[in-house]
Formats: structure tokens, C-alpha cells, sequence
């Protein structure tokens, strides 16, 4: 690994100022479950490295009337064994779960995973159904941004030089509403996957009908995906297993895949709808259920 400088700011504002004072390139460090594995193998060469761990804002994991705010460095295992998310926003837990194995949980982060900003992160859909707003700082100003316009290309963002993740805001759960996210990998444990999908749904007063919901893909195109067209053409409409199978013939349709080592062009179009199909099926669900977002 090559030489670089380590930086370890106490406070937001004294990492904002050395992040606007730097003249070399610069890279965060929270779990580095994915830093160091770069650095190491060259693909990354900061000349500075700074430490966020000991920074509250990004460790803060907290819950108030407007929702849950989770720091960007807050572990996914920490995400895992948090009895309030497990209640509320299940499908949270279910995205921080598949994140490597255990070891890998206990330093790695939702914002870390991101900003890593991969097509076929496991986070990012679950964070976009669930309506997550990125709170970002720099030293000189302040903006929220929907999380489906965070990642502008494989292994990018939309974060500037000076500019940090602070925390993810999530909307409080609404009544009669459910979520969920599931993947399709060759293995069950520590793989990328091959196509992943997330559903959130909200339900009228009637329990019949379909308020509003939101589909999202993972690794079928440049950055995970918002499938508004799908989402739109389920709200309004009773719930049927023809009106599901329409929003998943959408969420094919809306796929634009690579082949790679993972996978082909058809079969990854396929398990977009196959995916998105069920997890609409168990948000739907868990909505009935009352078992939470």
C-alpha cells in the first residue's frame, strides 16, 4: 500500500475544514470495507485519508416524529440489532443483512455502501422505496437530495471534493404501509448480486387499494434504479394478481442490463419483473399484516 497522510477530526466542522483545505486527493474513511480493499490493491491512491469515525453527526442513529435519521457511519450491524428499525422498517435490516458476512456488518455502513454508489448495491433500493433523503455538508452549505439522484454513474456520486454524506433521513412509517427487498445470487452468503429489487406500498382506508408505492433495481443498470412507471401504475388500483404481474412487466421493461460473469442480458430482464413481482407481493403483505415498512 502506498504512503498517505491520516487525519482523525474530532467534530463535523473540523472534517469540513480540512476537507476544504486540502491541496491532494482525499478519501473518507468510515468501515472501509471498500477504501482499503482499493488502496491496497492500487485502484485508489489518496495522499489523504481522514478518519469520520469519531464524528457524532455521522454516528448518530436516531428516531423523532419526522422518522429515523442514520448516520452515514452507522454500522449495518448496528442497523441489524436495532430492535425500532426491526419494527418499522424491516426492509432496512433485510438490505443491511446481505452487506458481506458478519464481520464485514460490524464495519460496514448504509452510507458507505451509498457512496460506493455500485449498480448492484443492496441498500440503495431498499433506501429508495423507503423515501430516503441524503443530508450532505460541506463547509460552506447544506443540501437534502432523494437518494435516487445520489449515484450518477458505477462508482460515483454526486458528492463534491469538499463535500461529505452527514446522515440518511427516512420517512416516519405511515399506517397500512409495508416494504421489502430481495436479491437473486448463484450463493446465499457474501455474493454481489445478479438482479436486487425493493416495494414499498401504501394502502387506502379499504385495505383493497393501493395509496401510492415506489419499485427500485439493483444491477440492471449504469446506477440502481427508481421505476417510476411501475410504481404510478400501481397506485390508484386494487390489489389483483394481474394489476402485480403489470407492475412487474414494467420493471422489465424499465431493466437495461449487462452480460457479465453474473449473468446474461435476458435472464437478468427476467428477474427484474420476477423480483419486483414479489417483492410487491410481500410489501402488499406485511401492509395487511401491520408488520411495518
Amino acid at each position: 500500500m502506498h504512503q498517505f497522510r491520516y487525519a482523525t477530526p474530532g467534530s463535523l466542522e473540523e472534517m469540513l475544514n480540512t476537507l476544504a483545505d486540502r491541496r491532494d486527493p482525499a478519501k473518507l474513511l468510515a468501515g472501509g470495507t471498500d477504501l482499503i480493499v482499493q488502496m491496497r490493491s492500487g485502484a485508489m491512491t489518496p495522499e489523504l485519508v481522514i478518519d469520520v469515525k469519531q464524528i457524532p453527526e455521522l454516528n448518530c442513529l436516531s428516531f423523532s416524529d419526522k422518522g429515523l435519521t442514520l448516520g452515514a457511519a452507522v454500522s449495518c450491524r448496528t442497523v441489524c440489532e436495532n430492535k425500532q428499525i426491526a419494527k418499522d422498517y424491516p426492509a432496512l435490516i433485510e438490505s443491511a443483512s446481505l452487506i458481506g458476512g458478519i464481520q464485514i456488518q460490524g464495519r460496514a455502513s448504509i452510507g458507505g455502501n451509498l457512496c460506493n454508489a455500485s449498480p448492484s448495491a443492496d441498500s440503495i433500493p431498499t433506501l429508495i422505496v423507503l423515501g430516503a433523503v441524503a443530508n450532505i455538508r460541506s463547509s460552506s452549505r447544506v443540501r437534502d437530495l432523494a437518494v435516487e439522484g445520489f449515484c450518477t454513474s458505477p462508482g460515483t456520486n454526486v458528492l463534491a471534493d469538499d463535500e461529505v454524506l452527514v446522515s440518511l433521513t427516512l420517512p416516519k412509517r405511515k399506517k397500512k404501509s409495508g416494504a421489502h427487498f430481495l436479491r437473486f445470487t448463484p450463493r446465499n452468503e457474501m455474493d454481489i448480486a445478479v438482479v436486487g429489487a425493493g416495494a414499498s406500498v401504501v394502502l387506502n382506508e379499504d385495505m383493497r387499494t393501493i395509496q401510492s408505492a415506489r419499485i427500485a433495481l439493483a444491477a440492471v443498470a449504469p446506477t440502481p434504479l427508481l421505476v417510476e412507471d411501475a410504481g404510478n401504475y400501481l397506485t390508484g388500483k386494487e390489489i389483483s394478481p394481474e394489476t402485480i404481474q403489470e407492475a412487474a412487466n414494467l420493471a422489465q421493461e424499465a431493466a437495461n442490463p449487462i452480460r457479465d460473469m453474473r449473468g446474461t442480458v435476458d435472464q437478468r430482464g427476467h428477474l427484474a419483473g420476477v423480483l419486483a413481482g414479489r417483492a410487491v407481493e410481500k410489501a402488499i403483505q406485511r401492509a395487511l399484516d401491520g408488520t411495518g415498512i
